[in-house]
C-alpha cells in the first residue's frame, strides 16, 4: 500500500466511492480536497468514502470535517467506511461544541427567582460554616484529650511564620499608630492647654482598641491570606485528597496548627504593638510639647487599669479565632485550579476584615453597656 496519501474517486463501482488511503498526517503533502471534490460532477444523495489508511493524525480528521461541511452544502450524505478506531468518536466531538455551547447557556431568571437562590447560597454557606466550626471544635476536644494527630513540627512551623516574622510589620504599624493618636489629640487638646493628657488618650486607644485591632488587620492580610492560599494550592494539586486517603484527619493535620499557632502569637503581639503605640504617642509628646519620659510615663499607668489591658487581650484572642477559622475555612473550600485559589485568597481576606470590624463593634458596644 502506498504510503503517499492520496484521495480518489472510484467509477469502477456503481455507487460513488471516494477512497482515501496512504499516510495521513502533518509532514506528508496531502492532494486539495476541492479539487478531487469537483472531479466527483454531479453527486448522488449518498456518497460513500471508505478510508484505508497505513497512519493518520489530525490531517485526517481535518479532511473528514471539511468533507462533511461540502456535504452539508451540497445536501449529500456521506456513509464513512472503515473508520480507524477513535476516529468516529472524534468527530462526533468536533461536531458537537456548538449544541452543547446553547444548552450550556444559563437561564434567565426573574427578580424573585434571583433573591431565592441568593437566599439558597447563604443558607448553603451558614451551613457548611456551621459545621466547620462544629469540626474543628471537635478536633480541639480530641486535642485536649490527647488523642488528635497533630505534628508539634507544624505548629513550631506556623508559630515561626505568624510570630516572630510578623514582629517587623507590627512594630512598624503600631509605631504610626500612636504617633497619628498623638497627632490628632494634640490638635484638639493643645487649645485648652492639656497636652499632658495625649498620654492618655494614647494609651487607652492602643490597649483597648487599636493595639489587638490593627495587629490583627496586619495578620488578615500576612497570616489570613497565606492560610487560604496554601491550604488551597494543596486542595487544587490534590495533596488534602491525598491525606483523607491514607486516612489522616485533615483538620486536625491542617487546621490545629495554625489555629493554635495564632492563639499563641496573637496576644503577645498585641502587647508588643501596644507597648511601641504608646512609645509613639510619647515621641510626639516629649519632641512637640515638652512632656518629659517620667510625666508621660505617670499619667499612662495613672489613666491605663488592669481592665482596659485585659479587654485588649480578650479581643486579640477573638481576632486570632477569626483569622484562623475563615483563612482555613476558604482554602479547604477551595476549587481544583489557580484562579480558584486566588478567588479564595481574596474572599478571605475580605471575610476576615469584615468579621474583625463587626466583632470589635460588638464587644466594645458590650463593653460599653457593662459599663467596663
Amino acid at each position: 500500500m502506498n504510503k503517499v496519501p492520496s484521495l480518489d474517486w472510484d467509477h469502477s463501482r456503481e455507487a460513488s466511492v471516494l477512497q482515501v488511503t496512504g499516510s495521513w498526517t502533518l509532514e506528508q503533502r496531502k492532494p486539495e480536497l476541492n479539487d478531487v471534490w469537483r472531479e466527483g460532477g454531479r453527486l448522488p444523495q449518498q456518497v460513500m468514502v471508505q478510508v484505508a489508511v497505513e497512519a493518520w493524525d489530525s490531517s485526517l480528521l481535518a479532511l473528514l470535517r471539511r468533507m462533511q461541511r461540502l456535504a452539508t452544502q451540497q445536501q449529500v450524505t456521506l456513509d464513512l467506511q472503515g473508520l480507524p478506531d477513535g476516529v468516529a468518536r472524534l468527530l462526533e466531538m468536533a461536531a458537537s461544541p456548538s449544541t452543547q455551547a446553547a444548552k450550556a447557556e444559563p437561564p434567565e431568571y426573574g427578580w424573585i427567582a434571583r433573591v431565592g437562590l441568593r437566599a439558597q447560597s447563604v443558607a448553603t454557606a451558614l451551613t457548611e460554616s456551621c459545621i466547620f466550626i462544629g469540626q474543628v471544635i471537635q478536633a480541639l476536644g480530641r486535642l485536649l484529650t490527647g488523642k488528635a494527630r497533630m505534628r508539634a513540627s507544624d505548629f513550631w512551623m506556623a508559630f515561626q511564620q505568624c510570630g516572630p516574622g510578623a514582629l517587623p510589620i507590627v512594630a512598624l504599624i503600631a509605631s504610626l499608630i500612636g504617633l497619628i493618636l498623638a497627632f490628632v489629640g494634640a490638635a484638639q487638646l493643645q487649645a485648652f492647654g492639656a497636652q499632658l493628657y495625649i498620654a492618655n488618650m494614647v494609651s487607652i486607644g492602643m490597649t483597648r482598641e487599636m493595639g489587638a485591632l490593627m495587629t490583627a488587620v496586619i495578620m488578615a492580610g500576612r497570616t489570613g491570606a497565606a492560610y487560604a492560599a496554601e491550604l488551597g494550592s494543596m486542595q487544587a494539586n490534590e495533596e488534602i485528597d491525598a491525606l483523607k486517603t491514607f486516612g489522616f484527619p485533615t483538620l486536625e493535620f491542617l487546621v490545629l496548627p495554625r489555629l493554635l499557632a495564632l492563639l499563641i502569637s496573637m496576644p503577645i503581639l498585641t502587647v508588643f504593638a501596644d507597648a511601641l503605640g504608646v512609645f509613639g504617642g510619647f515621641v510626639i509628646g516629649s519632641g512637640l510639647f515638652d512632656i518629659s519620659a517620667q510625666q508621660y510615663i505617670n499619667q499612662s499607668l495613672t489613666m491605663l487599669t488592669l481592665t482596659d489591658f485585659l479587654i485588649g487581650l480578650f479581643k486579640s484572642l477573638v481576632f486570632a479565632v477569626l483569622i484562623g477559622l475563615i483563612g482555613c475555612y476558604y482554602g479547604l473550600s477551595c476549587g481544583r485550579n489557580a484562579q480558584a485559589v486566588g478567588q479564595a485568597t481574596t474572599k478571605a481576606v475580605v471575610s476576615i476584615i469584615v468579621a474583625l470590624v463587626v466583632s470589635d463593634a460588638v464587644i466594645t458596644l458590650i463593653c460599653t453597656q457593662l459599663g467596663i
